[in-house]
């Protein structure tokens, strides 16, 4: 069982930027392929970014590539999402998800469904 707390989140004007944290307080994800994803008023929840156990690989949506990164802390248990340049339609309630790595991960990386494991959220607002 991992249980993943979000921290981080608030409201920012446009081009200004956010890092939030995920961690599992008493747990590891050492193993664990970690995840970010979010979701706006009305819309179904969507991947973000996430990054692999194995090799520290990473994957991000178009729409945040260049603005955001995903890195992680072992040895503190955490994960973090970078977010700089926001726009307005970054505003969401953004979530952090943790599956134990697969060899398939490229593929079910984008999933919200292929994650057992996931944070209660936090809201990210940014205003133009």
């Amino acid at each position: 069982q991992v249980h993943l707390v979000e921290s981080g989140g608030g409201l920012v004007q446009a081009g200004g930027s956010l890092r939030l944290s995920c961690a599992a307080p008493g747990g590891t994800f050492s193993s664990y392929d970690m995840g970010w994803f979010r979701q706006a008023p009305g819309k179904e929840r969507e991947f973000v970014a996430v990054n692999s156990w194995r090799g520290g690989s990473t994957l991000y949506t178009d729409s945040v590539k260049g603005r955001f990164t995903i890195f992680r802390d072992n040895a503190k248990n955490t994960v973090y999402l970078q977010m700089n340049s926001l726009k307005p339609e970054d505003t969401a309630v953004y979530y952090c998800a943790a599956e134990p790595y697969r060899s398939d991960w490229y593929g079910r990386a984008r999933i919200p469904n292929a994650y057992t494991y996931w944070g209660q959220g936090t809201q990210v607002t940014v205003s133009s």
